[in-house]
């Protein structure tokens, strides 16, 4: 089938193009001026626009053979079918090829012959804001107006000229350098009348959709295929109770109503001459079918005057056009696979929806979700007909189908049965979670100047054309706080001074105050209704994540509740409840400090032998946001995290800071601070992991995890630094959680220990050290549930050192304390600098945990420590101080107690004894000591194993048999283990918190 008048013998696209174009032509400038004058004389836009196939719009003309025409074109046995293509898939020659071949196959049909399609197009990817900034410069800057509008003119016809042959575009080209010269003209006017009237502005920047529409169809006419566009202000007549675009994204159409009469009889119109003209009528829709190509985001009143349905628009007229068309679907062509349960830009693991109810996708598009207009559905409602949310770039992925009804709150509440969601089984009761940014609140406050104080307050908003968002009012109407877009917050202020100035003046009303910076929040789903725990799942989940709530409503038809937080928190917010509602897996951000040491290492091996594991069993997900030892830091690049597989040799590599792929540097802990505190994860977790060598700064750590879009981050501190236990009350007070096998905050002073548990209190982020006393073992958290169930606790004893339990486990007749100590070593059980163990520190340093636990205030000084080794050993100074040297040093120098352990061991051996390390505290006194000893049989500690730990409670409950924790905890294993169980419990934690 040749192209328009093909069949009517000659070149087919050059008669085309020239019925196009050659039109009775009023210059834009006069229309625009008459625009401007807005008389009754005032011509409608559709009979001066040289672009438009000339026809003559009857109003009064019959509507009876639509049926058999415009809503099913005679032969065709498949009704319209609508595409719509925004901006995006508009940008180059290479995309409005994409767009063409696609209508060419979606027109093909599905194998029951072909399907009447129509294209609705945006302008070309940027060519609106192009436009605005035309007519913004004009008063200030007329060159500059002239060298943007040159811009837009010329890449226009570079995208045109690459796709068809000059026969049909040489006559489109000379028609757009036209449009420019009268856009031109305009520009120069507004210069005599020193304002922008908001007519020009639409006129202006619906040349966009003009030239877009007739690019793409010049392809379609280069392919030979039937086809013709539409202005769609030739047939699209609405009432707008607003001027002006709107602004970019908002989420409202400015009051734009069609007029469907009007309408329909225009479309009808069109159909029957231009249609027909067209060879439209003629077409055996078995094999064939027409391509319409359609402007979108532009209209004309009734009167018409120039008008547009807004920014963001074209998705509206798409949906008016499946309505006059009685189109079977409407799809809207977009840049991602569907409707998503939350923005993926700032939701990483949001996920296509299958399916949305009408109701459901107004709820989502009015809370600003981008990938629909929020008036988009209202036509298609009155049809049935579903929209389809589909990706140009993945054609083949099934996308998001909208249709269907929600059942009203009065069909909902007939139910009269209420059910808790996590009941049922597999059913999640919201869609999606959506966000409204540049929010500000408005806030009446202290009103007692009498009645309706509330019908008062919005009159002076719709007086004033201010868009409320959302409503909420104490009962007594003492205050009334609105939410309502940022840039109408000061225009609300003055409209409520002016409606109250008599009660503002007598003191009646107590204030008028504006609050900026904020964002909406929302969760949407008609499964709410009757739901109970929704609300609170969510309410839970913004708590967990330490975001602060402003303003809190609920929708009369329970499909969503909305709250205002934050602009800096809606990240974080929105990442917490996609959590919360298992829309995804709990995900951790982790920064490791001392990650190649004994115990980081270890750890680090662990989680990735368990990472698919985790997410398969436990839907939890654990990322690695940065990595630390005492001479470097990396940071990962992006929110996937580092590679495991790389980590260690990035930390050993001797290169200095690079941005190359993820970023490396110097070990600093204000970095680390600043990426966990910006991550908006509420399970951030810092783990430190190093050992006693100095880490430079943990400023660059802080950093990180301020940075870090994670609402759960942690910090694991697997280090024996005093420098790192300083920043612990920084990262809990940002809400940063911590994990660490560290003694160094919890024994160490007590007024810091004190500050980081008011900071931990304060902030409702966890700090984990259960690893710290008896690695894996639950001793802490024994001691917490017999004080939590009401039990006392009066002695505590045992051996909590597994180095200690295997010395002297080890040590024998054969076996001297040097050997056993090196022994210790060799197996790993040992600290880098064995004196520690041997020296009674590390046992005192866990005493001191404990005794903390029990509400004993001590420092290390008050317990009575005995060391196994004389203390000039302890104090001395070797050479170097490096690992290696200072464990030879120290199992040199230590043979000079193998003899008096020898008789320790002979003398133990004859009472029928063996030698343990005990301790022991009592809580009435608050006596903390420990040391060697000789226990009998009866002892349990008798039976201690050699890397075991042993914790005998005796409370009031257990007062004939003390409670016994028993198992082994010397090792990186077993204490990279104790690790990796605190980091899995404050996960759960952080889901069952937030649920």
């Amino acid at each position: 089938m040749k192209c328009l008048e093909q069949s009517r013998g000659g070149d087919a696209s050059s008669k085309r193009v020239a019925k196009v174009n050659v039109i009775n032509r009023i210059p834009t400038v006069l229309l625009l001026l008459s625009a401007i004058s807005s008389s009754s004389a005032f011509v409608p836009f559709g009979h001066q626009q040289r672009h438009v196939q000339k026809a003559a719009f009857i109003p009064s003309v019959s509507t009876t053979n639509l049926q058999a025409t415009v809503t099913r074109p005679m032969g065709s046995s498949n009704d319209w079918e609508v595409h719509k293509f925004g901006g995006a898939s508009l940008a180059t020659p290479e995309l409005y090829r994409t767009v063409g071949d696609l209508l060419l196959k979606e027109a093909s049909g599905r194998g029951d012959g072909a399907i009447p399609t129509m294209a609705i197009v945006s302008a070309k990817g940027g060519m609106t804001d192009l436009l605005v900034k035309v007519v913004d410069s004009a008063l200030l800057d007329f060159e500059q107006a002239r060298i943007a509008l040159e811009e837009a003119v010329e890449s226009q016809i570079i995208v045109l000229k690459e796709l068809a042959p000059p026969s049909i575009t040489d006559p489109i080209e000379e028609s757009f350098r036209q449009d420019g010269e009268d856009i031109l003209s305009v520009v120069q006017s507004l210069r005599m009348i020193q304002t922008v009237p908001a007519v020009t502005m639409e006129v202006v920047t619906g040349f966009g959709e003009i030239w877009s529409a007739q690019t793409l169809n010049a392809y379609l006419m280069g392919l030979d295929v039937p086809c013709d566009w539409i202005d769609a202000r030739e047939i699209l007549v609405v009432k707008s109770d607003s001027s002006g675009l709107g602004e970019k994204g908002a989420a409202s159409t400015g009051g734009v109503t069609p007029l469907y009469d009007l309408t329909t009889q225009r479309m009808e119109q069109w159909w029957k001459t231009r249609g027909k003209e067209a060879g439209f009528h003629d077409l055996d829709y078995s094999v064939e079918s027409p391509v319409v190509v359609v402007t979108g985001f532009v209209a004309t009143t009734a009167e018409g005057v120039p008008t547009t349905l807004k920014r963001s628009g074209s998705d509206y007229s798409a949906t008016i056009f499946a309505k006059l068309t009685d189109a079977a679907r409407v799809t809207m062509w977009k840049n991602t696979n569907g409707v998503y349960t939350a923005d993926p830009r700032r939701v990483p693991e949001a996920f296509p929806i299958e399916s949305l109810k009408y109701d459901e996708a107004m709820e989502l598009a009015y809370f600003g979700a981008q990938v629909l207009h929020p008036s988009a559905m209202e036509p298609c409602i009155d049809k049935s007909i579903p929209v389809y949310v589909r990706n140009i770039f993945n054609p083949a992925f099934p996308g998001t189908v909208i249709q269907g009804r929600s059942a009203t709150l009065k069909d909902v509440n007939t139910q009269q049965k209420v059910k808790n969601w996590k009941s049922k089984s597999g059913e999640i009761p919201i869609k999606g979670i959506t966000s409204v940014d540049k929010t500000a609140l408005v806030t009446l406050e202290g009103a007692s100047a009498g009645s309706n104080v509330a019908g008062r307050f919005m009159n002076a908003m719709d007086r004033s054309g201010i868009n409320v968002l959302i409503i909420t009012q104490a009962s007594s109407e003492y205050s009334i706080t609105v939410a309502v877009p940022e840039n109408e917050g000061q225009k609300a202020i003055d409209a409520l001074e002016d409606a109250f100035e008599l009660e503002l003046s007598r003191s009646t009303i107590n204030s008028l105050s504006l609050v900026t910076g904020m964002a909406i929040v929302a969760i949407v789903g008609e499964g709410m209704a009757l739901t109970s725990g929704v609300s609170a799942t969510f309410m839970s989940s913004l708590a967990n994540a330490n975001v602060n709530i402003r303003l809190i409503a609920q929708g009369s038809s329970e499909r969503q509740v909305a709250v205002v937080v934050s602009a800096d928190d809606a990240s974080r917010a929105l990442r917490a409840a996609h959590m919360a509602f298992t829309l995804s897996a709990t995900t951790a951000s982790i920064a490791v400090l001392g990650s190649t040491g004994d115990i980081g290492s270890v750890l680090m091996k662990q989680i990735q032998g368990r990472e698919k594991c985790l997410l398969k069993d436990l839907n939890v997900q654990l990322i690695m946001t940065c990595a630390a030892n005492s001479r470097k830091m990396v940071i990962a690049k992006d929110i996937n995290g580092l590679d495991m597989d790389k980590l260690s040799d990035l930390l050993v590599d001797d290169e200095t800071c690079t941005t190359t792929d993820n970023f490396l540097c110097d070990a600093d802990m204000n970095k680390v601070t600043e990426i966990m505190e910006q991550d908006v994860n509420p399970n951030r977790v810092i783990i430190d992991c190093t050992n006693n060598e100095a880490v430079a700064d943990m400023n660059k750590v802080t950093e990180i995890m301020e940075q870090d879009v994670n609402p759960n981050r942690v910090i694991i501190d697997c280090t024996n630094n005093e420098g790192v236990a300083e920043f612990y009350e920084e990262w809990l007070s940002k809400g940063i959680n911590i994990i660490s096998p560290s003694p160094n905050a919890a024994a160490g002073d007590l007024t810091r220990f004190k500050s980081i548990c008011e900071a931990q209190a304060f902030s409702g982020a966890n700090w984990q050290y259960e690893s710290s006393v008896g690695s894996a073992l639950p001793i802490i958290t024994t001691i917490r549930d017999l004080y939590e169930t009401g039990d006392t606790i009066y002695r505590i004893q045992g051996c909590v050192s597994g180095t200690m339990a295997f010395i002297l486990s080890t040590l024998s007749e054969d076996i001297s304390f040097s050997e056993a100590v090196k022994m210790s070593v060799e197996k790993g059980y040992a600290e880098a600098d064995p004196r520690v163990d041997i020296a009674g520190i590390d046992a005192g340093r866990k005493m001191v945990i404990l005794a903390r636990n029990l509400g004993i205030n001590v420092n290390l000084e008050d317990v009575q420590v005995e060391s196994l080794i004389p203390q000039e050993i302890v104090d001395k100074v070797y050479a170097n101080t490096d690992r290696d040297t200072i464990t030879t040093g120290v199992l040199r120098d230590i043979k000079v107690v193998d003899a008096l352990y020898h008789q320790k061991v002979l003398d133990a051996k004859k009472d029928d004894c063996v030698l343990r390390y005990k301790f022991c505290i009592e809580k009435s006194s608050g006596k903390c000591t420990c040391g060697i000893v000789a226990v009998p049989r009866t002892d349990p500690l008798f039976r201690l194993k050699e890397n075991e730990n042993l914790v005998a409670f005796e409370t009031e409950r257990y007062a004939t048999s003390p409670l016994i924790v028993k198992g082994a905890a010397a090792g990186p294993d077993l204490c990279a283990s104790g690790i990796f169980a605190d980091l899995l419990r404050l996960t759960r934690a952080s889901a069952a918190n937030s649920s």
